[in-house]
């Protein structure tokens, strides 16, 4: 049963962990290539910091969606008590 707990804590802390390496990963990727694109036509400046930041909310909004599944599981788990009753 405590394995089973330890497990839930271990998958959350990957989700979480692995989602904010890929949300770090991805907003620095797009705030490079937005910085090439503004280098090379500055009258597009606007425009593409509109969709930048766009983007920059659906790749966070992936990550804390990801958190508060990892937070469900670890708090809550509902598989927990069919495991438990499979143990016994």
């Amino acid at each position: 049963m405590m394995e089973v707990i330890s497990f839930a804590a271990l998958a959350a802390g990957l989700i979480i962990g692995l989602g904010a390496l890929g949300a770090c990963i991805g907003i620095g990727i797009m705030g490079s290539k937005y910085l090439e694109a503004a280098a090379r036509q500055p009258e597009l400046m606007g425009e593409l910091q509109t969709k930048m930041f766009v983007l920059a909310g659906l790749i966070d909004a992936a990550f804390i969606i990801g958190t508060g599944i990892a937070l469900w599981f670890a708090t809550a788990n509902p598989f927990l008590a069919q495991i438990a009753r499979l143990v016994k």
